[in-house]
């Protein structure tokens, strides 16, 4: 890559999305926006008023939730269940964005981040005229809760290996590895839906969650039945959201990642608690500038029409 920059991207154009919040029920509207280089991805609460609206999207900005990813400030805005729109901007290779939203959840849209993408694409990248880097990991890192388990290991491009155990036939036992280059999470896991057993979404709505969840935003299961309409989009569809979720998690990282992540019955606060521990070892972890070979690898390259990308 001698002499070329490999550089930044934000969006074209902005592109907004209505809906409703999984656990809230209530109604939001979230609106990306182009961003300049080095901005990152920041929320933007416009309902909140009287102190800092600003939430940076960053692994230490997660705070403890039942079932989704919140971040808050230091000032108490939150916003959460940011695992899908996180994953989307992940998988397309986006680094800037200012994403505002009028309440305190993202919409739920389909349940998984197939509809984020399609608009994203809609609307293109622009490039920017600062450097790409990611974080390279240089050692195992790893996690534990009981029997879920998390780790990082040295790669050359994010790779993400999952493992799932449910009860319940229809989900059962599942394993999926993939290399997140080349559109794998656009062709692989983008369409795959959050899921849940019929008896933990009475039990979520009896203590007041999963309010906006319904059959069409989410796959329930029962014992061995799929009580969603149209049943599965992939027999393993299961296992592939999980691997979406660790995606919008480990984009809270900053920058892409160069590692192999290892999941086995792990959720988004073990893949905090990772992010934690890889971050806390100034020696598991560095920063560089991407090469054009570098680039070629990471989880965006080659997703957006090239008519769609503008120079800057």
């Amino acid at each position: 890559m001698k002499g070329r920059m490999i550089v930044q991207t934000t969006l074209a154009k902005s592109v907004a999305f209505e809906g409703v919040g999984l656990h809230s029920g209530e109604p939001v509207r979230m609106v990306l926006h182009p961003a300049t280089a080095d901005h990152g991805i920041i929320f933007r609460r416009t309902d909140v008023r009287g102190v800092n609206p600003r939430i940076d999207a960053l692994w230490n900005r997660v705070t403890p939730s039942k079932l989704c990813t919140l971040i808050e400030n230091d000032e108490g805005v939150s916003v959460s269940t940011i695992e899908h729109i996180m994953a989307a901007l992940a998988g397309l290779g986006i680094a800037n964005v200012l994403i505002e939203i009028d309440g305190p959840e993202v919409p739920i849209v389909d349940g998984s981040s197939a509809p984020f993408v399609a608009k994203i694409r809609r609307a293109g990248l622009r490039t920017l005229s600062a450097p790409l880097t990611a974080i390279r990991v240089l050692k195992a890192v790893e996690v534990r809760d009981g029997e879920a388990v998390a780790r990082l290991e040295p790669a050359n491009t994010l790779e993400i290996d999952f493992a799932i155990d449910f009860t319940d036939a229809a989900i059962g036992r599942q394993e999926k590895r993939l290399t997140m280059s080349n559109g794998a999470f656009v062709r692989e896991l983008m369409d795959s839906r959050t899921f849940c057993r019929q008896a933990d979404v009475d039990f979520m709505r009896a203590n007041g969650l999963a309010l906006g969840g319904t059959y069409e935003n989410a796959v329930v299961v029962d014992g061995e039945k799929v009580l969603s309409p149209g049943g599965l989009r992939h027999a393993d569809e299961a296992v592939r959201h999980k691997m979406l979720d660790a995606m919008g998690d480990l984009a809270l990282a900053g920058a892409p990642l160069m590692a192999r992540y290892v999941g086995s019955r792990a959720g988004h606060a073990l893949t905090n608690k990772l992010l934690r521990a890889l971050f806390a070892d100034p020696t598991a972890w560095r920063r560089e500038t991407c090469s054009l070979e570098q680039v070629h690898r990471l989880p965006g390259a080659g997703v957006m029409r090239p008519a769609a990308v503008a120079a800057r």
